[in-house]
Order: structure tokens, then C-alpha cells, then sequence
């Protein structure tokens, strides 16, 4: 079986400055994060800013693959954390869908069952994590035909991570309409800001989305394809948009959903709300809104 040849690990030679300038922009916004996690103790968070890590692991390899062309072990490096780094994003976006629906007291608008929302989602997204860690683990090998297969497999893992995503959108906005429609009482707390949380939610989805959209057409093309020819789309559609990510998410983080104790939001879902004479949503976990979640 023929080895990949000479020099064909990258159709270019990668920019070290570039690979620098990344580095140093997300080692920045990683640490942001892992700030703002820590002081606000939110724990779901966790993998949101594991994902930014990997994404300066990733740009390290870029900057080591300048002066080493021919390294397989910078080059699966550099493929293989930037590549499934979004994945980690996403694991904490779901989360989040499913603490806006318990702070708002507002299940019963979600179109699959909040118990089973977080997991489905978050089970899908580490399905096409480790299909595309797979892929890329195939890779590894320097195998010309490995690679091909790696290629697909990866390919694989980023369709199934554009269906989640698109699901998990459309979930999103039919939630969203419903409760805007007949809102409950929790969802009228002024402290609980949970309309922002949604609009932020479907930004950092629509930027993954589109990140995700570009690795496809990229692989399909294949490794004489255009968009792996250059350089500078992997920065545009990637490094920047995931930046992008970050820093919307750094801004706007998800602390007024913030639930002071698990127990609280058990209690909660334990009475099926229902709507008042004025079309607001009320029952027995309605009445406890306001004393369960802090700013």
C-alpha cells in the first residue's frame, strides 16, 4: 500500500505567524473562560472551555507542522484537536437549552421531553466526537488508504454533528415561540434573562453550524481539493468563527440560569404548570421562581 508522499501531508507550507497569532488569541479566551467558570461555579460549563484548549493545542501543531512538512504526529495533531474542539462547545450549548427550560418552568413547550433533551443531544454530540476522533486516529497511520478512510469517517461524524445541530435549533426556536406565546411566571422574573440566553444560544449555533458546514465541503474535496490548496479558509471559516464562539459565549455567559441548588429544580418539575385566566403559565413550581435562581 503506497505511503502518502514527500512533502504531501500539507499542499502548502503552514504560517507560523498565523498559527502564533492563534495560539495566543484562544490560549487568552481559554483562560477568560476558565475564569468566568470558576467564579460562577458553573461546572456544565466545563467542556465549552476544554474545547477552547484544544483549540490552542491544535493551532501548536499548525505552528510545529511550519518548519516540519513531513511530521505525521504535528500533523494528526493539529487535524485532530481542532477539529473536534466545536463538539466540546456544543456539549455545553445543550446543556444550557435544557437550564433555560427549568428556570423558565417551561417543559412542557419543549418538543422532546427536557429528562431526555440534555442527553440525547449531548449523547449524539459525543457519537460524532469520537467518529471524528476516529477518523482522525485513521490517519495516523500514514496509509494512503487509511487516510481516504479516515477522511470518510470524519466526514461521517461532522454530517451527524450538522443533523444535531439543526435539531437542536429547531427545537430552540419552537420552544422559544411557545413561550413567548404564553409565558410563564418564572419566565417573567426580571432577573431571569433567559430571551438573551436564546438569542446568544442561536449565534454561537449558527457560527458552529457554519464552521461545520465548511470541514464538510472541505473533505469532500479531498486532498487535492481547493479549500485544502490554501491556507487561509481553515482561518476564516474556523479559527475566526470558533474565536467568535468563544468570545460570545465569554460575554454573554449563562449565569442568570444558574439553579442555587439541583433540589430546588427537582421540586420544581414536580407540578405540571398550567396556563391562568391572563395566559400566564402557573402551578406549584411556578410559586418558587423568583427564590430558585439567582443573577
Amino acid at each position: 500500500m503506497a505511503k502518502i508522499e514527500e512533502n504531501g501531508l500539507y499542499r502548502y507550507t503552514p504560517s507560523l505567524v498565523a498559527a502564533i497569532i492563534a495560539i495566543i488569541v484562544f490560549a487568552i479566551l481559554s483562560l477568560f473562560h476558565t475564569y468566568r467558570m470558576i467564579k460562577s461555579k458553573l461546572l456544565f460549563c466545563l467542556p465549552f472551555t476544554i474545547g477552547g484548549y484544544f483549540e490552542v493545542i491544535g493551532y501548536i501543531g499548525r505552528a510545529l507542522g511550519h518548519s516540519n512538512r513531513t511530521s505525521l504526529g504535528t500533523f494528526v495533531i493539529q487535524s485532530l484537536f481542532i477539529l473536534v474542539a466545536p463538539a466540546l462547545f456544543a456539549a455545553t450549548i445543550y446543556m444550557t437549552l435544557g437550564r433555560i427550560m427549568r428556570a423558565t418552568h417551561a417543559e412542557i413547550y419543549s418538543l422532546i421531553r427536557v429528562n431526555w433533551l440534555t442527553k440525547l443531544f449531548v449523547l449524539g454530540d459525543i457519537i460524532s466526537f469520537c467518529t471524528q476522533g476516529a477518523g482522525g486516529g485513521q490517519q495516523a497511520s500514514g496509509d494512503a488508504e487509511n487516510v481516504k478512510t479516515g477522511e470518510n469517517i470524519i466526514i461521517g461524524g461532522l454530517f451527524l454533528q450538522i443533523v444535531i445541530f439543526a435539531l437542536f435549533i429547531l427545537v430552540s426556536i419552537i420552544f422559544h415561540k411557545r413561550l413567548r406565546k404564553q409565558p410563564t411566571q418564572a419566565s417573567v422574573a426580571e432577573d431571569l434573562k433567559w430571551q438573551k440566553m436564546m438569542v446568544v444560544l442561536y449565534a454561537v449555533s449558527a457560527l458552529i453550524l457554519v464552521r461545520n458546514i465548511f470541514r464538510v465541503v472541505e473533505y469532500i474535496g479531498g486532498r487535492d481539493g481547493p479549500l485544502l490548496r490554501v491556507e487561509w479558509p481553515i482561518y476564516v471559516f474556523d479559527a475566526v468563527l470558533m474565536a467568535a464562539t468563544m468570545v460570545v459565549w465569554g460575554i454573554w455567559y449563562p449565569t442568570p440560569i444558574r439553579p442555587k441548588t439541583m433540589s430546588q429544580v427537582n421540586d420544581a418539575e414536580e407540578g405540571m404548570p398550567l396556563p391562568n385566566a391572563n395566559g400566564m403559565v402557573q402551578g406549584p413550581a411556578a410559586g418558587v421562581a423568583a427564590n430558585t435562581y439567582e443573577k
